[in-house]
C-alpha cells in the first residue's frame, strides 16, 4: 500500500520555502499533518476504492450526517451539485458520499493533492487551484462534463475564509454556471453549516497581516478532518435549479455568486 510521505512530497514540491527544510521542520510537519493516522486509514482500508473507501473513512470517524432536504436530491443524478466549502476535506467526504449513495457513481472535481491517495482516484478529477491544470486533467475534466455521471463542486476553489467578518465563501467560479448550460445540467444547490477551528483562521488572518501570499494554513487540513471525529455535519439540500434558468438576463460569474446567495440563505 502506498502511504504519504511528507517529507517527499514537500522536497519534490513548488513551493521553495518548504523544499529546502531541516529534518526537524519535515518531522513536525508531518505531525501536524497527521502523518501516522493518515497511513494507517490508508493501510486498513487500502483495498477500499471510490465510493465504498469513503463510506469507510466515515464509519471510521464515526461523523454522522444531519441531512435536510434529502428529498430534494432529482432521480436523474445528472447534475452539478455545488456546495459552499466550508472544512475541505470531510465537507468533500460528505458531500461524495451522500451523491454516491443516490446514483451509485459521481466524480469529485478537487484540489489535486488528492491524487496521493490511489483509492480516492477513481472519483476524483484533479485541478491545480494555485497553478495551471496538467492538460490531461483538462481532458477528463472535459469528459466528465459531457458525460451522464453526477459531479460534485466546491465554486469557491478554495475553502471558506473570514471574509467580511464572518466566516464563509468568498467568490464562486463561473465555470459551473457555463458547463450547467452548454452540457445542459441542473443544479443541485447544498449548503453546509459550521466551518473549521479558530486556530486555522488565526493562522489565515495572520499570515495575510504578514503578508505572505501562499496558504500555509492548508497543512492543517488532515487535523481539521480528525477534528470532526464523533461529531455531526449539518446538511441542508435545496431544490434543483434548471439549467434554463441561467438566461442572459445575468453574465455567468453573476449566476454564479446568486447561486452562492441562495446556498447561504437555505
Amino acid at each position: 500500500m502506498q502511504n504519504i510521505d511528507i517529507k517527499s512530497i514537500l522536497k519534490s514540491s513548488n513551493y521553495k520555502g518548504l523544499s529546502k527544510l531541516p529534518d526537524f521542520g519535515y518531522n513536525l510537519i508531518a505531525k501536524i499533518v497527521k502523518q501516522d493516522e493518515i497511513n494507517s486509514i490508508l493501510e486498513k482500508y487500502g483495498d477500499y476504492y471510490g465510493i465504498d473507501f469513503l463510506i469507510k473513512i466515515a464509519e471510521y470517524l464515526n461523523v454522522k450526517i444531519d441531512i435536510q432536504g434529502i428529498e430534494n436530491l432529482p432521480e436523474n443524478g445528472r447534475c452539478f451539485f455545488t456546495a459552499n466549502h466550508a472544512y475541505g476535506i470531510v465537507d468533500g467526504l460528505v458531500i461524495t458520499k451522500i451523491v454516491g449513495e443516490k446514483y451509485g457513481e459521481l466524480k469529485f472535481i478537487g484540489n489535486e493533492v488528492f491524487n496521493l491517495v490511489p483509492n480516492l482516484r477513481p472519483l476524483t478529477i484533479a485541478v491545480n487551484v494555485l497553478e495551471k491544470s496538467p492538460r490531461e486533467n483538462l481532458i477528463a475534466l472535459n469528459k466528465a462534463y459531457l458525460s451522464n455521471i453526477p459531479i460534485t463542486h466546491f465554486p469557491n476553489g478554495k475553502v471558506s475564509r473570514v471574509y467580511k467578518w464572518k466566516v464563509q465563501d468568498k467568490y464562486w467560479q463561473k465555470g459551473f454556471i457555463t458547463k450547467a448550460i452548454s452540457g445542459q445540467r441542473d443544479v443541485v444547490p447544498i449548503r453546509f453549516y459550521g466551518s473549521n477551528s479558530n486556530l486555522f483562521h488565526f493562522i489565515y488572518i495572520l499570515r495575510n497581516a504578514l503578508f505572505i501570499k501562499k496558504s500555509i494554513e492548508f497543512i492543517l487540513f488532515p487535523r481539521e478532518l480528525f477534528r470532526m471525529k464523533n461529531k455531526t455535519i449539518r446538511v441542508k439540500i435545496g431544490k434543483p435549479i434548471p439549467f434554463s434558468t441561467f438566461d442572459k438576463s445575468m453574465s455567468h460569474a453573476e449566476w454564479a455568486q446568486k447561486v452562492k446567495k441562495i446556498v447561504y440563505e437555505m
